[in-house]
């Protein structure tokens, strides 16, 4: 669609509408955006323990009807060891250890006192970081 300004009537009205437009979007979108939301990271070496404590903290914030997003992986962070398997000859010969670091990302969507609460009574694995952002 090609629009044709010839006069500078019509480049105004353009500009108008399209002012409005944007002011009317603006105004859309921060209703929909949630006021507050809390942001859960976890990390684990080892999936299962990970993909369990996920699961807890979804029921925990479902059972307080609270919106909820994830869990989203996150990727995976890799740390490379590299040791020499004998101390003094034969240096070309080398063990590589790595350890591994797997992350989920869960948002809570409009929580409540209750969600909050029922999240902080939450028993989870020692073998799980949590980070918990308002």
């Amino acid at each position: 669609m090609f629009l044709y300004l010839h006069c500078p009537v019509c480049l105004q009205k353009l500009l108008i509408s399209l002012r409005l437009t944007t002011l009317f979007l603006n105004v859309i979108f921060s209703q929909l955006a949630p006021k507050q939301k809390i942001r859960i990271k976890l990390r684990s070496y080892w999936v299962p323990l990970i993909e369990d404590s996920c699961k807890k903290i979804i029921e925990a914030a479902k059972t307080t009807n609270a919106k909820t997003m994830g869990p989203v992986p996150l990727p995976t962070k890799r740390r490379v060891y590299c040791v020499l398997n004998s101390p003094h000859v034969h240096k070309d010969s080398r063990f590589h250890f790595e350890i591994r670091t797997h992350q989920r990302l869960i948002d809570i969507m409009y929580p409540t006192a209750q969600t909050i609460d029922s999240l902080m009574q939450l028993q989870l694995p020692a073998g799980v970081d949590v980070e918990v952002k308002l």
